[in-house]
């Protein structure tokens, strides 16, 4: 079965990775088969917008220095055949993990904002003539539009949002080859 990840990070106020969730999906149904949370030590006492979201109930993580994550992350991927990454807003995680660089990187949010891609968008939201929103796409808006209208907020833990950034990408029900146009 192949498989795909979904990542997340949350940074410091000085723009360091403070923590990193990821889950691994299979290809077909984009079940999660397993996910994984860090908190980067002792970056994250430094502080960030999201520090009080670090720690979740039911959200055990393990405190490892970055280096220590990016093996741990990469050992996952190779053990799971993780080739792709998806993100929402994939080039804010990617320049943020630079030691991920190999994998091919996927932004959901290219499909998630744009009406050719996503039958559930309000016809009246204003859009670009890309078809893009103007304005409200991010996670939660997305998310509203895609459960017609059902109260969401995004955590801002790394690991619940990776979550959600999937539970969005089966929602919009397209099958992995349609993101080849979100490739980044």
């Amino acid at each position: 079965m192949s498989h795909f990840a979904v990542i997340d990070t949350e940074t410091t106020w000085s723009d360091e990775v403070m923590s990193l969730g990821f889950v691994i999906a299979d290809e077909d149904g984009f079940e999660e088969v397993c996910g994984d949370y860090y908190i980067v030590d002792p970056v994250y006492k430094r502080g960030g917008m999201y520090s009080f979201e670090l720690i979740q109930p039911g959200v055990t993580p393990a405190y490892c220095s970055r280096e220590d994550v990016i093996e741990a992350v990469r050992k996952t991927f190779r053990e799971k055949q993780v080739t792709k990454v998806f993100a929402y807003n994939a080039a804010f995680d990617k320049r943020h993990l630079p030691e991920l660089g190999g994998y091919a990187w996927y932004d959901i949010m290219k499909l998630a904002a744009y009406r050719q891609y996503n039958p559930k968008i309000p016809a009246s939201m204003e859009f670009c003539r890309t078809g893009r929103l103007r304005k409200g796409f991010r996670v939660g808006d997305v998310t509203r539009y895609l459960t017609d209208g059902k109260e969401y907020e995004e955590m801002h833990n790394a690991l619940t949002d990776a979550r959600d950034e999937l539970r969005i990408m089966k929602l919009l029900r397209h099958p992995l080859h349609v993101y080849e146009c979100a490739r980044i």
